[in-house]
């Protein structure tokens, strides 16, 4: 559990504020409105937190923080706060410097006249535009708050599913430079000790320990060379990854990668699915709806995907069928899809089945960090015991006669 500081203001409208112990964000949100105060700001609480008169720190805006503050603007837009007002109150006590910033600027822009969805729409690094079309519906609507709570559940599922794939490439990327430093610390300070043991024997060491130390002399030798092309490669790479071919390229080869390619996709489809049923629940149009997925993945496979998938809805085709005609998309998805659009419950039907594939994704990465773990120490083994043996094979020689 983490310790969260939150600012709410009870029915008469006075300031609360105070520290509390929670699993997450929204558990401090229900507490507080169990407890009949409206939530103005719930952080989490840091070494610093406590402190006053500390000017807070310029931080990356995250999926939790804007979570949060539309959890906020649900509750007060609900209980019959006018939105400006809402933004305000959030706006002096939210401690991420620059989202603060940039509500005090959609502030200004509100108070000259200016709707809310247009006041976003100008800082898109923050509200993307899922984000200002589903304001955009909700404001159309006569409906602002159940789009604002649909924004803040799409919000706080996307972090969910982020920290998910993160903690499934953290373990292997973490053992992964573990081995390189072992592998460094062996061959800069254990091998060069034995050497000078192994003059000694002169020409007489077993034919593996003669192999490893070949190849620890090509090591030594070349490194800078080794150093060189490994920097060139990268360079390389890194520019045919800034090109159009090569950008799809790595698209394809990420996609096919065993496991973690499963779970890549997976994640885009549980995204897809979540987003396509939050942006048709608050009413915006199908179309708008694809050219916003499109733009919500970096990988040309899946974005083209979803590019002619529209192509072939604007033609006249159903959803389901330009979906089908994309070839990215599974059966599983299509046929829910059909279903829904068949039933009128389309966005329902995506809901039901972004968790499915949300699951998916649970169970992949359990069985990827399963098969990871055993391979990962097998591979770590394997160098420490080729290393040992060869070191001390010609010691275990002499021993024998």
């Amino acid at each position: 559990m983490a310790s969260y500081k939150y600012v709410a203001r009870d029915s008469s409208g006075a300031r609360r504020e105070g520290f509390t112990q929670a699993v997450s964000t929204n558990d401090v949100l229900g507490w507080l409105r169990e407890k009949g105060l409206t939530p103005v700001s719930v952080n989490e609480a840091s070494a610093g937190t406590k402190q006053t008169g500390r000017k807070p720190r310029r931080r990356r805006i995250k999926s939790a923080a804007l979570g949060s503050l539309c959890w906020q603007l649900t509750t007060m837009v609900e209980g019959g706060i006018p939105v400006t007002s809402a933004i305000e109150t959030i706006a002096e006590d939210i401690e991420n410097a620059q989202l603060q910033q940039v509500l005090q600027q959609v502030l200004e822009k509100m108070k000259k006249g200016e709707p809310f969805s247009e006041s976003i729409s100008q800082y898109p690094k923050v509200f993307n535009k899922l984000a200002c079309a589903m304001v955009l519906a909700g404001e159309t609507g006569g409906n602002l708050p159940g789009a604002l709570r649909r924004l803040a559940e799409y919000f706080d599922n996307r972090d969910k599913l982020s920290r998910k794939v993160k903690g499934a490439m953290a373990y292997p990327i973490f053992v992964s430079i573990f081995i390189v430093l072992i592998v460094v610390f062996i061959m800069t300070f254990i091998v060069p000790r034995f050497q000078v043991i192994f003059k000694q024997f002169g020409g007489d060491l077993p034919a593996f320990t003669k192999g490893f130390m070949g190849f620890y002399e090509m090591l030594r030798n070349n490194v800078v060379f080794i150093i060189g092309s490994l920097f060139l490669i990268i360079v390389l790479a890194v520019a045919a990854f800034k090109t159009r071919k090569g950008h799809y390229l790595f698209s394809r080869i990420v996609l096919r990668l065993p496991l973690f390619g499963k779970v890549l996709s997976q994640t885009f489809l549980t995204v897809f699915c979540r987003t396509m049923a939050s942006l048709l629940g608050a009413g915006v149009s199908v179309l708008e709806v694809f050219d916003i997925l499109a733009a919500m993945t970096t990988n040309d496979v899946i974005k083209d995907a979803v590019i002619r998938a529209r192509e072939r809805i604007v033609a006249g085709s159903n959803i389901y069928l330009g979906m089908a005609e994309s070839g990215f998309f599974p059966n599983v998805v299509i046929k829910m899809v059909q279903v829904g659009e068949e039933s009128g419950s389309l966005s329902n039907v995506l809901e039901r089945t972004a968790s499915y594939y949300e699951r998916k994704v649970d169970s992949t990465i359990t069985t990827l960090m399963a098969l990871l773990e055993p391979i990962m120490i097998v591979i770590t083994g394997a160098i420490v015991m080729v290393v040992v043996l060869a070191l001390y094979l010609p010691i275990f020689s002499m021993s024998a006669h």
